[in-house]
């Protein structure tokens, strides 16, 4: 190091401000684990339209769960279809 970068110091490099942000976001992910994502409701709504095309199935009959198992996050879709009647 110079005299000079002491005495007025070095702009970070853009690589570790981008690192720094990084390990920020993670810390706030991990800080929120547990916690459903906010995106679930919208997910179950759209669903239930696109099925509606389709099938005669209610919002009810839709179950999503997301849960960690193994450090992977998994994403549950359950849904329950009504019976088709025998002819």
């Amino acid at each position: 190091m110079s005299l000079i970068d002491l005495l007025f110091g070095r702009k970070q490099k853009t690589a570790a401000v981008a690192r720094d942000r990084l390990q920020i976001i993670i810390a706030q992910e991990r800080a929120q684990e547990g916690q459903a994502p906010d995106y679930l409701p919208t997910l179950r709504k759209e669903l239930l339209e696109v099925l509606s095309k389709y099938v005669n199935v209610s919002l009810e009959n839709i179950r999503i769960s997301q849960e960690k198992q193994d450090g992977m996050d998994v994403l549950e879709l359950n849904i329950t279809l009504p019976e088709q009647k025998k002819v």
